[in-house]
């Protein structure tokens, strides 16, 4: 990354931007250009470190101030706390409660996102998923489903803290109940699990022998989920609280129902419009008539041919069609004509067909003869 960007072009965002814009912005880059993740990648770090530069200056208020009025001469000549000098020639202080901090922000990123622990040891469970598969009449008309699903559970014994007595096990010394410690590796400061703890904040001496000092044990549960009316394929649905139990006192995590939509055998679907072919024989085409469809909520509807319609004739039927979710109002129910001619006919259809062919030969022809004699007219 070129030290002539300012510091809104390497942060990748506008002036105007606000500081929860420019925080995101900062830890997407920050998780694109990371060390980690460009071993060996000189070209990678020295971005990094400009990201952070950037970002320490741009998310405190006073600083980005003066930055706007002078920019980087705001800062020349002041004290750098990572000592020899800024190797971009702008001296910011990145010690104690500076780059650490930073990175900080966006180390649960890093992992891959999740619960993160708290100081004093509790964890907010996990999210969990279920898929469910609905017909279109149901996606129609909204249903309660009954589904069984395996999910963690507080241990009643313990309270959750995995402990004999069922009390708060003491917090750990080493990480003060964080149950991670920064190591230096070089120029950066990284976070690792406690190794005295493993990570939990807190150590266990006796556990609970009912969870065995998880705090937690797995159930098998019926859960009704409400679908609403007008759901569409790919939807989810959010059941709080409905996930695995939290950790020591930690809340517990959020059950989503993955929603899939099973094909019909009429109907397709395009947000709140439904689309349906309908097969109607050549006569019928050429004279009209009424065909009787079932609609997707059950009313039979009653569908119009005019005489003289062509293969791929469209008929719009307006409020026929899906709901719109969280409404009253419905979509519209679009039909499309398939003609059918026949593959076989028999002898008096035949017989039919050729006197209506020599009834209307002359005028056909007729009809056909000055199409050509058109064509030709624009033509020269």
């Amino acid at each position: 990354m070129s030290v002539d960007l300012d510091y809104y072009q390497a942060l990748e965002v506008d002036k105007n931007a606000d500081g929860e814009t420019v925080k995101k912005s900062y830890r997407r880059l920050a998780m694109k250009y990371h060390p980690d993740k460009n071993p060996g990648n000189k070209e990678a770090e020295e971005k990094f470190k400009y990201i952070c530069e950037a970002y320490e200056c741009l998310k405190d208020e006073q600083k980005r101030a003066a930055y706007d009025r002078y920019g980087h001469s705001a800062f020349k000549q002041r004290a750098n706390g990572m000592g020899g000098g800024n190797p971009f020639g702008f001296d910011f202080d990145f010690g104690a409660g500076g780059f650490s901090d930073i990175f900080s922000d966006i180390f649960s990123e890093f992992m891959g996102g999740g619960s993160r622990q708290s100081s004093n040891g509790s964890r907010r469970g996990d999210d969990l998923q279920y898929s469910v598969k609905l017909t279109l009449e149901e996606a129609f008309a909204g249903v309660d489903k009954e589904i069984n699903i395996a999910r963690t559970k507080e241990c009643k014994k313990c309270k959750g803290f995995g402990t004999k007595d069922g009390k708060e096990a003491p917090i750990c010394s080493n990480c003060r109940g964080k149950g991670r410690v920064r190591v230096q590796r070089g120029i950066f400061i990284m976070e690792d699990a406690c190794p005295e703890c493993h990570g939990e904040g807190r150590i266990i001496k006796d556990v609970c022998p009912e969870c065995h000092g998880n705090g937690h044990i797995k159930k098998h549960e019926d859960i009704k989920v409400n679908i609403p009316a007008g759901i569409e394929d790919g939807s989810r649905v959010r059941l709080s609280g409905a996930g695995n139990a939290g950790l020591r006192g930690g809340s517990t995590g959020d059950l989503y129902i993955l929603v899939s939509i099973a094909q019909h055998k009429i109907y397709e679907r395009e947000g709140a419009n439904l689309y349906a072919e309908i097969p109607i024989s050549m006569v019928n085409a050429a004279l009209g008539t009424k065909v009787e469809i079932p609609g997707v909520d059950g009313e039979k509807l009653e569908v119009e041919i005019n005489s003289g319609s062509q293969y791929g004739s469209h008929i719009k039927l307006k409020n026929k069609g899906m709901p719109f979710l969280r409404s009253d109002k419905r979509g519209d129910l679009l039909i499309q004509l398939r003609v059918d001619v026949p593959k076989k006919l028999n002898e008096r259809q035949k017989e039919i067909l050729e006197e209506f062919r020599n009834i209307s030969e002359d005028e056909s022809s007729k009809s056909f003869l000055d199409k050509v004699k058109d064509l030709f007219s624009k033509v020269s």
